[in-house]
């Protein structure tokens, strides 16, 4: 397969290149302060400036490039599968803030276009477009995390609404979030996948949503507890107790185009530990050396693979993100997580006893006062949990990709 880009990327490229900069370059851009902000670990990080860059985006149609709808249906931008990895490599090269309405954006938006009606896609992409509302995911639960067909949150129906009781954990991003999409029961007695329902949950009910951030060992507070205690849901994609296929439809989303944004940043935090392990003189340790020329090599193996499966088809049922590549996403989990948590141990690791010290600041948003390689450490511990560990991608693989016997249960 060709890696390369055609004029028309450059072109692309060029016109991205120059919007980012005019915003971002320090002394000019009006955002420069917000560069580099935000991201896994730090997501506590200029939340305000960088709800306003949402905003700026949406501005500018730079939202929804990869969705399956006509240019400018929605307010955005149209471009085509390289042109997406050509924006995602020009934002993360640029040090643009992490996004905050990636959810919306990347997850519920293409599943609206895939499962919705014509009347939920009018009501909610507009705003995502925009950069005016703000969504979380509702799956996990603390019976339900990997085995996501464990869901106990319930949900009863009033009328043409329902009310939803129940609690979801580890809830990125619930505290400034506008609207929550929640896979809860909508049949009494269901088990496993039966009887589910995909509801959207504006989270703006107080005494019927209450959001409780759960504090990490990094001192950070990104992840959240949602308890719904009646919350009222008028909303409910692909139809009542199709809950299953439009949960599983979306979760092949997360690891898209979005992933090289990924892979871009990763290559930035191994830069980073390559200087520290310059810093240390002539006499660094070979097997660090040799460790850390492993961690670049297998980032640009990552990087091929993502654009191998990108390339693999026409981005599978949602004309994004997975390529029809069978497993692609379980493979994609599988390499960076492992290989972002390796670079955690080897960032603190290059700089020996140093490591165990922080830099002495302290501010309660970061009460230890840490530094980044200090967070990245900490926060990578659970790269091989969350968004499905390690365990559930390789059952995943064995059994619905090479087939083998499903485990028993």
């Amino acid at each position: 397969m060709d890696f390369g880009f055609g004029a028309d990327d450059e072109d692309f490229r060029r016109r991205a290149r120059d919007w980012l900069a005019q915003r971002l370059v320090p002394g000019t851009g009006p955002f420069a302060r917000a560069a580099g902000l935000g991201g896994p670990g730090s997501e506590h990080e200029g939340v305000a400036e960088r709800r306003e860059w949402e905003r700026e985006l949406g501005r500018a149609g730079w939202i929804g490039l990869g969705w399956a709808a006509p240019a400018g249906a929605y307010g955005q931008q149209h471009a085509g599968l390289t042109q997406q990895v050509v924006w995602a490599e020009e934002y993360a090269r640029l040090r643009a803030p992490a996004r905050v309405g990636h959810i919306g954006e990347n997850l519920l938006a293409p599943t609206l276009l895939a499962y919705g009606s014509q009347e939920q896609r009018d009501r909610f992409l507009p705003p995502i477009a925009r950069g005016e509302e703000l969504w979380c995911q509702g799956y996990s639960e603390p019976g339900a995390g990997s085995d996501l067909a464990g869901v106990r949150t319930t949900a009863v129906r009033e009328g043409a609404a329902y009310r939803v009781t129940g609690q979801k954990i580890w809830t990125s991003l619930a505290q400034d979030a506008d609207w929550c999409f929640v896979l809860a029961r909508t049949e009494p007695g269901s088990r496993r996948h039966h009887g589910l329902s995909f509801l959207l949950v504006p989270m703006d009910q107080p005494g019927r949503v209450e959001v409780r951030p759960i504090r990490q060992m990094s001192g950070t507070s990104e992840f959240n507890e949602v308890f719904f205690d009646g919350a009222v849901a008028e909303e409910v994609v692909g139809g009542e107790g199709r809950g299953w296929a439009v949960a599983v439809g979306l979760l092949a989303l997360e690891r898209g185009v979005s992933t090289l944004v990924q892979q871009i940043g990763f290559a930035a935090e191994l830069d980073e530990v390559v200087r520290d392990f310059l810093a240390s003189g002539p006499a660094a340790d070979p097997q660090l050396r040799e460790r850390l020329v492993r961690q670049w090599a297998e980032l640009r193996t990552m990087r091929w693979n993502a654009l191998r499966t990108l390339g693999g088809g026409e981005g599978g049922a949602f004309g994004w993100g997975g390529g029809g590549v069978p497993g692609a996403p379980s493979v994609a989990k599988l390499l960076w997580a492992g290989w972002h948590r390796r670079l955690g141990e080897l960032a603190v690791a290059v700089r020996g006893a140093a490591a165990t010290a922080g830099p002495g600041d302290w501010s309660p948003q970061d009460p230890y006062g840490l530094d980044a390689a200090q967070r990245l450490f900490l926060f990578t511990r659970a790269d091989t949990i969350y968004g499905g560990s390690d365990e559930i991608q390789r059952n995943i693989i064995a059994e619905r990709v090479l087939g083998l016997p499903k485990e028993s249960r």
